[in-house]
């Protein structure tokens, strides 16, 4: 199986970015299952009813989101209804909708896809990430039940993104990193033969500060004062992520490639 995992939507030039060139992105892989992390693709703050239309409309099959799942309200009511889009496995008992999903895949293929938040550094402690996915992961074991299984690790920390990796080397086809909006240049394929990447990027314009426009950020570092609200950056924007072959017979990934797309970070530019 082809999957295809995009990092953090920020903001209209992410969503402008999916759009006009995931359709694109998709065919020129030939991938089978597109994931797209969009909890920034409204106005850098969570995912509206609207613009999950659009991320979906795009080619995306699976929607997570991560710490701002519920920043934009209608979100509440939509991620009951659509099962598409998925909040944290770990997030407040009493959230609504779900935080894992078995999809269908054409050729009667499944693919399991979860997301989870991690705890250090984040602004409010989250329920342990790690007893959360291995109680998903007992139930649905690679090569079983599913063809191929992504977790997708929403966290500040490296080093908690790197343990879930090798907490679900062998169990999981990806593990990959969401949430800083920076990409790492660690795609890899773990002993027990699952990919993994800190973390994917954004989906957004570069020339900012991780996805913002510059001058904020820059003021509130230099002077410590600020004098208006964050906006995300509406320069061309790189679509970043992760590429992944598995086997369908056993789950293991057997390629991982770094996804550029567009923008600063594309090869060349």
């Amino acid at each position: 199986m082809k999957i295809l995992f995009l990092g953090d939507v920020m903001g209209r030039a992410g969503r402008s970015a999916i759009t006009d060139r995931l359709g694109p992105l998709r065919a020129r892989l030939g991938a089978d299952f597109v994931v797209v992390n969009g909890e920034n693709a409204t106005s850098g703050h969570g995912l509206s009813k609207d613009h999950a239309k659009a991320i979906f409309d795009a080619g995306t099959d699976c929607v997570t989101l991560g710490d701002h799942a519920f920043d934009q309200k209608d979100m509440l009511t939509e991620v009951e209804g659509n099962s598409r889009i998925l909040r944290p496995l770990n997030y407040a008992k009493v959230a609504p909708g779900r935080g894992h999903r078995l999809f269908e895949v054409p050729g009667g293929r499944k693919v399991l896809v979860l997301q989870v938040l991690g705890q250090v550094f984040m602004k409010r402690a989250f329920d342990d990430p790690f007893s959360a996915v291995d109680q998903v992961l007992r139930t649905y074991p690679m090569g079983g039940q599913a063809n191929a299984v992504l977790v997708d690790m929403h966290c500040e920390a490296t080093s908690e993104k790197m343990a879930m990796g090798h907490f679900c080397d062998g169990r999981a086809s990806v593990v990959v990193g969401t949430h800083t909006h920076v990409p790492t240049a660690d795609a890899m394929i773990l002993p027990g033969g699952t990919a993994y990447q800190t973390d994917a990027g954004m989906c957004g314009d570069y020339n900012s500060v991780i996805g913002m426009d510059k001058a904020e950020p820059l003021r509130r570092f230099i002077t410590g004062m600020s004098k208006g609200r964050f906006e995300p950056a509406v320069g061309e924007a790189t679509l970043s992520g992760l590429f992944v072959e598995t086997d369908d017979r056993t789950g293991k990934a057997l390629r991982a490639e770094m996804i550029r797309d567009g923008g600063r970070l594309s090869p060349g530019a």
